[in-house]
């Protein structure tokens, strides 16, 4: 049975998609077999893996509303082992069309259930917000990793994002774990950059990994190209960062 893991932060620009699509892809390069679930109506994650969203019939939210068996959603990416369940604009009306519905934090949950025992792990690339959708993503999960940006702002919002994940634990009966916090989007170069480091590592109520993903071009370029970083420069800064965050999370266990 696959493990879930969702990446999540209410806060948008913060290389979630980018981490999710990327250490996915080094997962299924170390011969894991790995799903990514596109839970963002923006469906970047789909787009970056070189699937034109409008073109694509039946995608999340058709399961999500019952209308799909997940399985006939699954779309194989150019790596063995990395499949994906595509977004496109229309999930955006799932959060409208299930607020009536009884089980409506648990839609997601149930949709994989179907699919998890095909996988190592199924990761859920989750929309910058704290909806239904969102919701339903923390809800499905076994565990969350949380990319943090190395600026300014980088601690405000995640105390709120906290207090959600707990109340999800106290109201939905889910033992939802914190595997780290990620931080992204490091300029060395700059001071103020190395001092977020250092508060989100005496501050962050939990695991944060040792791996730190750079600033990198190449990290930008490579979804307009539908490709990873695996695919398209696997030896820049931002490959080898995503290397050694997918060798990291094999060896650490919670």
């Amino acid at each position: 049975m696959a493990k879930i893991i969702s990446f999540i932060n209410q806060k948008g620009g913060v290389g979630k998609t980018t981490s999710a699509v990327n250490l996915a892809a080094y997962l299924a390069a170390a011969g894991k077999y790995v799903l990514l679930v596109d839970l963002d109506p923006q469906a970047n994650a789909t787009s970056g893996l070189g699937f034109e969203p409008e073109n694509i019939q039946k995608n999340l939210y058709h399961s999500l509303i019952g209308q799909e068996y997940p399985y006939a959603l699954v779309k194989k990416t150019n790596i063995f082992g990395y499949e994906l369940i595509p977004s496109a604009s229309d999930l955006a009306g799932a959060a409208v069309e299930l607020v009536p519905a009884e089980d409506r934090e648990f839609r997601l949950y149930n949709v994989l259930n179907e699919v998890r025992p095909n996988y190592d792990y199924i990761i859920i690339d989750s929309p910058p917000s704290l909806g239904l959708l969102t919701i339903n993503g923390l809800v499905a999960a076994d565990e969350l990793i949380i990319p943090v940006q190395a600026e300014y702002f980088a601690l405000e919002g995640l105390g709120q994002l906290l207090r959600t994940v707990n109340l999800i634990k106290e109201n939905l009966g889910r033992d939802l774990k914190i595997r780290g916090a990620l931080l992204t989007m490091f300029d060395k170069r700059n001071t103020l950059a190395r001092q977020v480091v250092k508060e989100v590592r005496l501050h962050f109520p939990g695991y944060v990994f040792d791996t730190i993903i750079p600033r990198c071009v190449r990290l930008g370029e490579a979804p307009s190209f539908g490709k990873t970083i695996l695919q398209y420069d696997p030896d820049s800064q931002g490959g080898l960062a995503y290397h050694q965050l997918a060798e990291e999370f094999l060896k650490t266990q919670i």
